[in-house]
């Protein structure tokens, strides 16, 4: 955890949270931070629980590998200390109560850490079986880690590239950006969660330089929602009417096979 003002205010280790991935109303969480050794400012809150001198503030909460290394992290706004136990992860770790705000940690998504964290995102398609919602999930992860995800190839693909996007289970917009996202950037990739952010993607920057070409395969499964069907008069009709718009003002050529 480092502060939102000066991210060298470093605030301590957290070894799990419970609660984080779970949104009460207008994204609100109460979690429990476990096994955690707090520093800094958060450290001199835990000395004032039950007074306004308990809030931390906006925190940076970064989700680490085995190595140490940050994956990717969330802003959380109006952190405050509820209560402090000692912690069965360890001789002075303690479990801390706190709550926070946070509309970006979606439920499911801290199972798309975990696979990261455990070096088993190593292949595409893992998200195939979920849901609407847990696609979105899939695409947070996929959005807050795509630094960590490109460490090793941090340039785009030259210009003129051809990247091959597996159509066959994206049967709706959501499934085209999980896919889309690893056509150019391998298993858990991002290249967009939305129309506006594909267009940013197209910028550069995110893994793939304009112009190039995407070979689409399975293209009839879009809109079909069992993957054996044209698209029909939808929101993903209209939004895959947007999106090939959108890459022909990039000049993407598209082949939908």
């Amino acid at each position: 955890m480092t502060s939102d003002e000066d991210d060298d205010e470093f605030w301590g280790f957290v070894h799990d949270a419970s609660g984080l991935f779970s949104p009460q109303e207008d994204g609100l969480r109460q979690v429990q931070l476990l096994g955690c050794s707090p520093r800094g400012r958060f450290l001199d809150t835990l000395g004032h629980l039950g007074s306004r001198r308990a809030t931390v503030g906006g925190t940076h909460l970064a989700f680490l590998d085995t190595e140490g290394i940050a994956m990717g992290s969330y802003f959380v706004s109006g952190m405050a200390a509820g209560a402090v136990r000692p912690s069965a992860h360890g001789d002075g770790l303690l479990d801390v109560d706190v709550r926070l705000w946070c509309d970006e940690l979606l439920p499911g998504a801290e199972d798309v850490w975990d696979l990261l964290r455990a070096g088993q995102l190593d292949r595409t398609g893992l998200w195939e079986d979920l849901d609407a919602a847990g696609r979105r999930a899939w695409l947070s992860v996929a959005l807050w880690s795509r630094d960590y995800q490109r460490r090793q190839r941090p340039e785009d693909a030259a210009p003129g590239a051809v990247f091959t996007l597996d159509g066959r289970r994206a049967v709706d917009i959501t499934g085209v950006y999980c896919a889309l996202g690893e056509a150019v950037n391998g298993p858990g990739g991002y290249f967009g969660w939305n129309l506006a952010a594909v267009d940013d993607c197209l910028g550069g920057g995110f893994g793939a330089e304009p112009p190039f070409t995407l070979e689409w395969l399975h293209s009839h499964t879009l809109g079909s929602g069992r993957g054996d069907g044209p698209v029909t008069g939808s929101d993903t009709a209209a939004d895959l009417q947007v999106l090939l718009e959108i890459f022909a003002e990039h000049d993407i050529t598209v082949l939908m096979r």
